[in-house]
């Protein structure tokens, strides 16, 4: 009884601050009605794409490794217990919206020896059936858009508690099928990139009890621009700082939890503010021709800035309000049924995604299944009813199945 007390302790206190947090910068913003959301190319990029951290608030950059580790964070896979894995995630998209949008990834991993770990993903994104017209209404021809993206990662032990890990990205994007966009043919988008990412892990004792205590980096997305014709301005991939850290306490023989945060930051420029001919800029700065590199370190301080009820800006602020928050809970019964739950913050200046998330995890002998369900804090919002599905093999338990066949062959 003491321990589902304390877990429901800790369920409230995460809910409730979070809840309370975001109701308050929601008074604030509606007060200032300032909204300056970033954009990029490809955002699809950054869509949660497995159910374990769907369920937790869209959190995974220092949880306990997984194949999906691909995604949030591939130094994970030093420290994976198993030699290989394999994992299947599945998730319908924007259902209220459009029936046909779903997104599909597909990652594994193999480990080479005690200190190195190889992995790679598939991430593919439709968009649905479309049907193009000209500027008449005639109709001109149906396509299904579609983006996808193909990683390969390698993770490094480097001491018995830090692991190193980097990921190059092939991406590709075709919106429009080669169709004229005004007097300009159109193409299909490409890009490439990388991930940089390191990993803590540290065993430790907290009240007699086993605990695992760890932090994650993951810088993702660094790569060139991406341009749908020849003539346009390329856009921004959506680079990525995330942050975090995470806790499991095994509570006893059966009953294990696991809480984690992630913070989330644009690496790439906040639209600057300009004058009604929209040739000079009033606040922040103009993006149009920068670099990648310089973008990346000039995200920390080009924000316009927040205004204020006295007329002025306040950019550490705006900066501050690019942020997202990640929380979650796992809770895992005899390492065979978990349970999840988490909340995502976004603030409202910056595209005011807030939403709680819920899920189930199951581990059989050869496969893992997962689930999760995506409750926006907004009536009406089109993330609500977002499901996603994921099936993890299990390598190991398969061929020892098939070894114990033999046998009684």
């Amino acid at each position: 009884m003491k321990k589902i007390k304390l877990i429901f302790l800790i369920w409230g206190i995460l809910y409730f601050s979070m809840l309370s947090f975001s109701q308050s910068q929601s008074t604030r913003g509606e007060m200032l009605g300032a909204v300056n959301s970033i954009t990029s190319g490809v955002p699809f990029l950054l869509i949660a794409p497995d159910s374990r951290a769907g369920a937790m608030g869209d959190a995974g950059v220092a949880t306990s490794p997984d194949a999906f580790s691909q995604h949030w964070n591939p130094a994970k896979f030093a420290f994976v217990e198993k030699d290989l894995g394999l994992s299947l995630s599945y998730s319908p998209w924007l259902r209220n919206l459009v029936g046909d949008i779903n997104l599909s990834y597909l990652a594994g991993y193999k480990r080479i020896d005690n200190r190195q770990v190889i992995g790679a993903s598939l991430l593919y994104f439709s968009l649905g059936d479309i049907v193009f017209t000209d500027i008449g209404g005639v109709k001109l021809n149906n396509f299904r858009p579609n983006e996808f993206a193909i990683d390969a990662s390698y993770a490094l032990l480097l001491s018995k508690k830090i692991s190193g890990g980097v990921a190059l990205r092939y991406i590709y994007s075709n919106l429009t099928g080669g169709a004229m966009v005004g007097n300009t043919e159109s193409h299909p988008g490409y890009s490439v990139a990388a991930d940089i990412s390191m990993f803590y892990q540290n065993n430790m004792r907290i009240s007699d009890k086993d605990a695992i205590l760890s932090f994650g980096m993951n810088i993702s997305n660094i790569g060139s621009k991406i341009s749908y014709t020849d003539d346009a301005s390329a856009n921004f991939i959506p680079t990525n700082l995330r942050l975090g850290s995470a806790l499991l306490l095994e509570m006893d023989k059966y009953n294990s939890i696991t809480a984690t945060i992630d913070l989330n930051k644009y690496l790439i420029p906040t639209p600057a503010i300009y004058d009604s001919t929209g040739n000079k800029v009033l606040y922040g700065y103009d993006s149009k021709s920068i670099s990648v590199p310089e973008a990346m370190f000039r995200s920390f301080y080009d924000a316009p800035g927040a205004p204020q009820s006295d007329g002025t800006r306040n950019v550490l602020e705006e900066e501050l309000n690019e942020i997202t928050y990640s929380i979650g809970l796992e809770y895992w019964y005899a390492k065979q049924f978990a349970l999840r739950t988490g909340f995502f913050y976004e603030d409202e200046t910056k595209g005011n995604r807030k939403f709680f998330t819920v899920g189930l995890g199951l581990k059989l002998n050869v496969f893992t299944m997962d689930f999760s369900y995506l409750i926006p804090t907004q009536q009406h919002n089109p993330l609500e009813n977002t499901l996603r599905f994921s099936l993890g093999l299990n390598f190991e338990a398969l061929k020892k199945k098939s070894v114990e066949e033999e046998k009684v062959k």
